[in-house]
């Protein structure tokens, strides 16, 4: 059964890390070079393949005893607060874009999807994925929370990534998601602590 409090919760926290990540940036490039439709279904599937392997590890830290399991989340998101509030800049990584050489499903989505599926390869919002299948032992709720979070941003990037950077303060986004993420590792380290 899908817990819409765990999903929504984890849809927040991964959307608002990932907007300053390198994926929106990444997305905004290629669609504004190729078909939106055939870039997103790309990235789509890299992240698809990323959530995956997250809600796996963080499923078999859930068969460590629980005070461990929160002590263990509560670290890694303090680590996580800390590396959004004092990486540079909004994207972390300046991944090279290849041109296919047309504009065919396979080539566009294929170049959409081996992007992604290195760029985020151990990336921050992948961690924090794995933390929270771990915290909430509820793979399918974390999962599809995840994965939404992170289709919304490669869709925001690849339409109106922009628009939206023009509104909101890339600075504010990146505060708002370490905010969260620090009172996620205080909170599990109280667990830890008073179980």
């Amino acid at each position: 059964m899908i817990s819409i409090t765990v999903m929504a919760l984890v849809f927040g926290v991964v959307f608002l890390a990932e907007l300053p990540d390198k994926t929106a940036l990444a997305g905004l490039v290629l669609g504004t070079r190729y078909r939106a439709s055939y870039v997103f279904v790309g990235v789509a599937a890299a992240f698809a393949v990323h959530v995956a392997l997250a809600v796996a590890a963080g499923s078999v830290l859930t068969l460590l005893p629980q005070q461990i399991v929160h002590a263990i989340t509560g670290v890694l998101f303090l680590a996580g607060a800390a590396v959004l509030l004092l990486k540079k800049g909004g994207a972390d990584g300046d991944e090279e874009i290849r041109d296919p050489a047309n504009q065919s499903f396979w080539k566009v989505s294929g170049a959409g999807f081996m992007l992604i599926l290195v760029a985020e390869f151990g990336d921050l919002t992948q961690i924090m994925t794995a933390n929270l299948a771990a915290r909430y032992d509820d793979p399918l709720s974390v999962g599809l929370g995840a994965v939404l979070a992170l289709w919304a941003v490669a869709g925001l990037g690849i339409v109106g990534g922009k628009a939206l950077m023009k509104r909101v303060p890339l600075e504010l986004i990146t505060k708002v998601a370490a905010m969260l993420m620090l009172a996620l590792g205080v909170w599990s380290l109280y667990e830890a602590v008073a179980a």
